[in-house]
């Protein structure tokens, strides 16, 4: 049973279903809805406390034995870009970013859907068609960006990257970015986080928010190697360290009980939640 105040977020739980980073294991999230006059000011809150936002809904990982996930954060002022990272920043000179407004178009639809097919074939977004990719572009209550790429090269105005950004208070969030299959050699990923970085310093923003890392998933494993890296963990911010100095933790006391993460949660303006998260059906 809920119980919250009409003014307060009210905090479900999914129910458990397998994660898609670390085999053999159960994932549940912990979500809210973000709408209304105040989703700026609870989107901002609750980034920095680890969650993310998906359309109209902010989400943190809530698993019952598992802390593995962990949102991760580059601080602008302070990251150098390493050898590698300024070899990818080279080899992608050519491409011209051009901020839109977050509305979809067939041309986006297209390379989506490449980039799907290529490196997602599988994945849960495998089967998205047009509609539900202008649902997860256009259905944001909070300042987005849907910031291309076009290569100055080849001349073409079809976008060949992009990237769905939230700009935040204190930085720039990048929700999903995308790429055609054909750019792979140039680490088109790599140069997307790295102009988020230029960006966000044109902006004087301090942080670019990566969503998870994952200690011992290949898929997020890329995202330890930048610079000024800082990961939430424990209820604060911290530099990330050596990463192979994490474990995927596993074990009944590795969280905190739901109705405790909920008490936990600071919301904008000093409001309360009068509790308690119950399992969504």
């Amino acid at each position: 049973m809920r119980h919250m105040l009409p003014s307060t977020p009210q905090f479900y739980v999914t129910a458990p279903q397998p994660c898609p980073y670390l085999e053999g294991r159960m994932e549940r999230k912990l979500f809210t809805a973000l709408q209304g006059e105040s989703a700026t000011a609870l989107n901002d809150t609750l980034s920095k406390q680890g969650f993310r936002r998906s359309q109209n809904v902010l989400y943190r990982p809530s698993c019952a034995e598992c802390s593995a996930c962990m949102s991760a954060r580059i601080r602008v002022a302070d990251f150098k870009p390493s050898r590698s990272q300024r070899r990818v920043l080279k080899r992608n000179a050519a491409l011209k970013r051009r901020a839109t407004s977050p509305w979809a178009t067939e041309e986006q639809y297209d390379l989506f859907r490449r980039y799907l097919d290529a490196r997602h074939a599988t994945g849960g977004m495998a089967d998205m068609d047009m509609f539900e990719f202008a649902a997860m572009v256009e259905e944001t209550p909070v300042r987005s960006r849907l910031i291309e790429y076009t290569d100055t090269v080849t001349g073409d105005p079809d976008p060949v990257a992009a990237c769905l950004t939230d700009i935040l208070d204190d930085g720039l969030s990048m929700v999903y970015s995308f790429f055609a299959p054909e750019l792979e050699p140039r680490s088109p990923g790599s140069f997307l986080i790295l102009d988020h970085i230029a960006i966000a310093r044109e902006l004087n923003l301090p942080y670019v928010y990566l969503g998870y890392w994952v200690p011992g998933s290949p898929k997020m494993g890329y995202k330890a190697k930048y610079d000024a890296l800082e990961v939430f963990r424990g209820g604060v911010w911290s530099d990330i360290g050596d990463p192979e100095g994490y474990d995927s933790a596993l074990h009944p006391l590795s969280t905190d009980p739901i109705a405790e993460q909920v008490a936990q949660i600071k919301l904008p303006h000093g409001a309360g939640i009068v509790r308690t998260a119950d399992d969504a059906p």
